[in-house]
């Protein structure tokens, strides 16, 4: 049939008939069983949806990537942009991602560790080599001659040098090592005068011999130029300056010659006070290129000096306590009582463990912010994080302990009292050293002076009977570390302590 139009399949729709209008276009309604060619988009847009608050926000998406009003129509069946987002929200269940792990500020590196517990210890071997200087009879405490000469310039220099090392390290914060260069140019040669002051003030009651005031005022010297060091991150020039320590003590059987037994410390000491002198310099040098101009805009002032007191307050009580644990059998019945040089050494090689787990303790408790979601689960999971960490420190304590009596020479075994006096000893000192490091550092202060007031009187009105000294320190170290771990533990359960 001729007047008949014939639709020929593949060829395209006609344009009309001869003499008609062609009709508007009209949406057709997509049959039921035809795939919806949003699910495709859904899909491919699964993570978008389902992290949106908003269908707006998917719509904001959409047209990001280009899709007009037009193009909704005409790939999807849909009126305009918002009509599709909001069939997609509602599609697709809500899901929010929880944020990327945020890096760690407070991981520790277990080789700087070691290496900082090493310069904590190796300056012993000094009066090893100078031993032979520091001979006399016993003063009228029954200490070894210049016992007390060294031991008060050694507790003034401690002191001086924990306050000036807070203070250098706000300065780090503020200014850069420029800053803190300034603080400790001026800061550690002032401590000297006062060290050696103090050690003359106990040579007038407690006579020393010259050697031992020598001894001291290089003691005085190196502890400033140690401080230096360490507040500027240089370990390594440390340990080097003091291989001349290390070699001589391993030479100790052929060193008879008191002229290279004097040299080794004096070495010692000349080679950390260069690099101190160095490292200041290159820091100001390190100032003027512009880099660390800012930091005192950005990092803020320098805190008022009276900050820095509780840090040396804390520094002369565990000295003073640490001293007692080594000579207070000698001070509580008299001459004849060795010190105690193995609890010393041990204290001192532990503080490398100390520092490493007082970063892990931080790192654990902010940890422990990011898993709770209630304050009273913060407050538990950070109580355990303090426990583990503490537990950690003293079992690495006692093991040194233990250690280095069994390797001291000549020297008696352990004594079972002398250890729970050692780790309640341990246990003030690494939770204080917590407290300070979240800049809490007048009730370690108190408390650690404190306890070295009660020790330091003890003798007095306890001596010579029962308990002895061993048991009195452990009593009052064990109530004073209580109180520093009820203050750690309080504020380790605060949420803005760890902003």
């Amino acid at each position: 049939m001729s007047g008949t139009l014939r639709l020929v399949p593949g060829a395209p729709p006609p344009q009309g008939l001869p003499g008609r209008t062609a009709p508007a276009a009209r949406s057709r309604r997509r049959p039921s069983w035809a795939a919806d060619p949003l699910d495709a988009l859904a899909e491919e847009m699964a993570e978008v949806c389902a992290a949106a608050v908003h269908p707006d926000e998917i719509a904001a998406h959409l047209e990001s990537e280009g899709l007009t009003g037009e193009q909704i129509q005409r790939r999807y069946g849909r009126r305009d942009t918002f009509e599709a987002a909001a069939e997609l929200f509602a599609r697709v269940p809500r899901a929010f991602p929880e944020p990327p792990p945020a890096p760690d500020p407070w991981r520790g590196d277990p080789g700087t560790a070691l290496l900082r517990g090493l310069v904590f210890t190796l300056p012993g071997l000094g009066y090893a080599l100078a031993a032979p200087f520091l001979t006399g009879p016993p003063d009228r405490l029954g200490l070894p001659a210049g016992t007390g000469a060294l031991a008060a310039s050694a507790l003034a220099a401690w002191a001086w040098n924990q306050a000036l090392a807070h203070r250098a390290y706000a300065a780090l914060a503020a200014g850069g090592r420029a800053a803190a260069g300034r603080v400790l140019r001026v800061g550690a040669p002032a401590g000297v005068p006062i060290a050696l002051a103090a050690a003359l003030a106990t040579a007038a009651p407690l006579p020393a011999p010259g050697a031992a005031l020598i001894f001291a005022a290089g003691q005085a010297v190196y502890l400033a130029a140690a401080t230096v060091l360490l507040v500027l991150a240089r370990e390594r020039l440390l340990l080097f300056a003091l291989l001349p320590l290390a070699l001589g003590a391993a030479a100790l059987p052929l060193l008879p010659p008191e002229a290279v037994r004097a040299a080794l410390p004096a070495a010692a000491v000349c080679a950390a006070v260069a690099a101190a002198v160095r490292e200041t310099v290159r820091a100001a040098r390190d100032g003027t290129g512009g880099a660390e101009e800012g930091g005192a805009t950005a990092g803020g002032a320098l805190p008022a000096r009276r900050a820095s007191v509780p840090y040396g307050l804390f520094g002369l009580g565990c000295g003073v306590l640490t001293a007692l644990a080594a000579l207070g059998g000698t001070l509580w019945h008299g001459a004849g009582t060795a010190p105690a040089g193995p609890v010393v050494v041990a204290l001192s090689l532990s503080m490398g463990a100390a520092e490493w787990l007082l970063y892990r303790c931080r790192s654990l408790a902010l940890a422990a912010l990011a898993r709770s979601t209630t304050a009273a689960g913060l407050r538990w999971r950070a109580a355990g994080a303090l426990g583990v960490c503490l537990a950690g420190y003293l079992a690495a304590l006692a093991a040194l302990v233990l250690a280095t009596a069994a390797l001291w020479p000549g020297g008696p075994p352990a004594d079972p009292a002398r250890l729970p006096a050692v780790l309640a000893l341990g246990a003030v000192l690494w939770t204080g050293l917590l407290l300070q490091a979240f800049g809490a550092a007048r009730t370690p202060a108190a408390v650690t002076a404190a306890a070295a007031a009660l020790c330091t009187a003890a003798p007095l009105w306890l001596h010579p009977g029962p308990p002895g000294p061993d048991t009195v320190l452990t009593a009052v170290c064990a109530a004073a570390a209580l109180v520093l771990l009820a203050a750690a533990a309080a504020l380790l359960g605060r949420i803005t302590t760890h902003r």
